[in-house]
């Protein structure tokens, strides 16, 4: 059984990830996955923080020689902050004045009476979405076992604020990149640069929309058996676990309630002895298994709930009316987040993929996806 968990706070003294079930003889590009973290940290309107860290995968078990063992590997990426903030978030002797008044749609005031929390750094402090480092880096190491069977994938920023990009069907990842809010499309780019910028002179805060795509999945991931192995269901719910995510759309996704089924489901034909479908409306996904198209997943971000033009809110010790508290933050997470959204696809997928083709070594892994796939295409008898 392939499954992962993450361990650490904002400003403590590192974020510990532990990934269990991937097979042995895996070579392991820790370079790449530095890459993925340095990536994260970018994007246009990410706050001081992104100065101050310099973020760094290392591996204390389940490695040896840039090879997995089979066995967990254990993940830990240092907060370089943690030194700043020693006094207030030393394990054994943190201390200061508390947090008191919370911060309209983040998880503060929830978090203090599920956990009966007078202070509310003791819920923000594992909250927030510095935790997602470490998730970028253990998506990173999935994606590598991903893409020894062929599957890969891709994101991009498809809106900021009520800035909108055009679709686009097709997209490099060099393009994607290479801008500051992750757009390949440079005229969209530039207006969320500015809608950025507006946020920010006004003290507050943007969210917008990410679309991911992932190639090369075969048919057969998932399963139509029980409502927790539906792809679709998967899928959406570990990007759902994302902080600030509040929707996803599997491919066409909410415009095929206006549409009838003609124009709503993709069509069979033959084609020089293939089955070829005529659009790609399910996302890839039809009763919630793989079928061998592209899987496009769309996801909307809220702003953050951190304004420095601070919202109203109240003082929880003192029971009256004061602004939510403000903490150092972003303006835009956006581009960050498409990034996340991807380890989270990434993370979520290797389980089903895992339980289809099985192996205790990749090359058994590979053995098994090649078969599976050749047999599959077989099952008709077409030529």
């Amino acid at each position: 059984m392939f499954r992962y968990l993450t361990a650490g706070e904002s400003h403590g003294p590192a974020l510990v990830g532990i990934l269990d079930g991937l097979p042995a003889h895996l070579d392991v590009d820790v370079p790449a996955i530095d890459e993925a973290l340095r990536l994260r940290q970018g994007g246009y309107g990410r706050g001081r923080r992104m100065q101050i860290e310099s973020d760094r995968v290392e591996f204390l078990a389940g490695l040896r020689g840039s090879t997995t063992l089979g066995s967990p590997l254990a993940v830990l990426v240092r907060n370089n902050d943690f030194e700043n903030n020693r006094a207030l978030m030393d394990p054994l002797t943190g201390g200061g004045k508390p947090l008191t008044n919370p911060r309209p749609g983040h998880t503060d005031y929830a978090g203090a009476l599920k956990y009966r929390q007078r202070d509310l750094r003791n819920v923000l402090e594992r909250a927030s979405a510095r935790e997602t480092a470490m998730r970028v880096a253990l998506g990173a190491i999935c994606a590598q076992f991903l893409g020894a069977l062929g599957i890969t994938t891709r994101s991009y920023v498809s809106q900021i604020g009520d800035v909108v990009a055009p679709e686009l069907p097709d997209f490099e990842a060099a393009a994607v990149d290479a801008s500051d809010v992750r757009c390949p499309h440079p005229e969209t780019q530039a207006r969320m640069i500015a809608a950025i910028d507006a946020a920010k002179t006004g003290g507050d805060t943007l969210g917008g929309v990410f679309t991911i795509v992932v190639s090369g999945v075969p048919a057969g991931i998932g399963s139509n058996r029980q409502p927790d192995t539906r792809l679709d269901g998967v899928l959406a719910g570990a990007v759902m676990g994302m902080q600030t995510v509040k929707a996803v759309e599997v491919g066409a996704g909410r415009d095929v309630a206006s549409k009838p089924g003609s124009q709503a489901h993709d069509t069979f034909a033959m084609s020089d002895g293939d089955v070829v479908r005529g659009s790609n409306r399910a996302g890839g996904i039809e009763g919630g298994i793989s079928n061998g198209q592209t899987i496009v997943l769309r996801v909307s971000v809220k702003p953050i709930p951190t304004l420095m033009n601070a919202l109203p809110s109240v003082n929880l010790h003192k029971g009256e009316d004061a602004p939510a508290s403000i903490v150092r933050s972003d303006v835009c997470v956006v581009p960050a987040a498409s990034l996340v959204g991807e380890a989270m696809v990434r993370l979520a997928l290797t389980g089903p993929v895992l339980e289809k083709f099985g192996g205790d070594s990749i090359d058994e892994t590979r053995d098994n996806f090649k078969r599976a796939v050749a047999a599959a295409q077989q099952v008709f008898g077409l030529p």
